[in-house]
């Protein structure tokens, strides 16, 4: 059986594949991958994404959303929310995301961050389209938060980084967990612990292309086509073969994005 795999997390938009995005996309579909979620982290990259998963209609598809470091600038009258609805009503649109909270780098208030990501969370759920949040040192308001808003919203933690417990609570929230190229670094031993506690039927993969490359690229340009790194480290953590992690891993992808029809 192949070992086919899927990108559920790439920035495509970013200025690091401007002059080579065809070539990118190429070595992708030659190194087995099904398909690429493109992830927008404001409005403008919301309109990119949906006019390259056009271009790219099956291989490449859209996530469109406000990411936390952006909430600060949106309008107080509500037209950002008002427009990303629209694109999310788009076939080619398959999530709302990149949303969530970001306390590390704190380039917005956290006022503002939350309230972005309370709103994008009640359009996932009045949509019926999934949600990919990014958390980074505030996993445990992003998790109290999506308990108070998420309800019925399928959603998935990208690039989980996360410890035991809060991967149990996640799981008990019905939230998927993404692994990417963290998992793949020698010293990940307590995040390859996790990956093989996880549920079978929660798991999926990315590379957050271009950020985050994988073993043995780390330090250079990351890219959809490296995913196969992290799924082999995801395979030896769980101690299955690569195909089974290929086959789980797309069955996930189906089950939680909302493609069309």
């Amino acid at each position: 059986m192949p070992a086919d795999f899927w990108d559920t997390h790439a920035h495509l938009h970013d200025e690091r594949f401007a002059a080579d995005l065809p070539v990118v996309l190429e070595r992708a579909r030659q190194s087995a991958l099904q398909g690429i979620i493109e992830v927008a982290v404001d409005v403008q990259t919301s309109h990119e994404a949906v006019r390259l998963a056009r271009e790219r209609r099956g291989f490449v598809w859209a996530a469109v959303g406000i990411h936390p470091h952006n909430a600060a600038a949106l309008a107080p009258d509500g037209s950002w929310l008002k427009e990303l609805a629209r694109l999310a009503k788009e076939d080619e649109t398959v999530a709302i995301g990149e949303i969530g909270l970001d306390f590390y780098r704190n380039l917005a208030p956290r006022e503002a961050q939350a309230a972005a990501f309370r709103a994008q969370l009640r359009l996932a759920g009045e949509l019926g389209k999934p949600a990919i949040i990014h958390s980074r040192a505030a996993l445990a308001e992003v998790l109290a938060l999506f308990a108070e808003e998420g309800t019925g919203v399928r959603a998935v933690l990208h690039c989980f980084s996360g410890d035991e417990s809060a991967l149990r609570q996640a799981i008990g929230l019905g939230l998927y967990v993404s692994f990417a190229g963290p998992l793949t670094f020698p010293n990940a031993n307590a995040l390859r612990s996790l990956a093989a506690q996880t549920p079978g039927d929660r798991l999926l993969l990315e590379t957050d292309s271009p950020y985050m490359a994988p073993e043995p690229y780390r330090g250079r340009r990351n890219e959809p086509a490296y995913v196969r790194f992290v799924a082999e480290a995801l395979a030896r953590a769980r101690g299955v073969s690569l195909e089974e992690i290929s086959a789980q891993t797309c069955r996930n992808v189906e089950s939680f994005f909302a493609f069309p029809g």
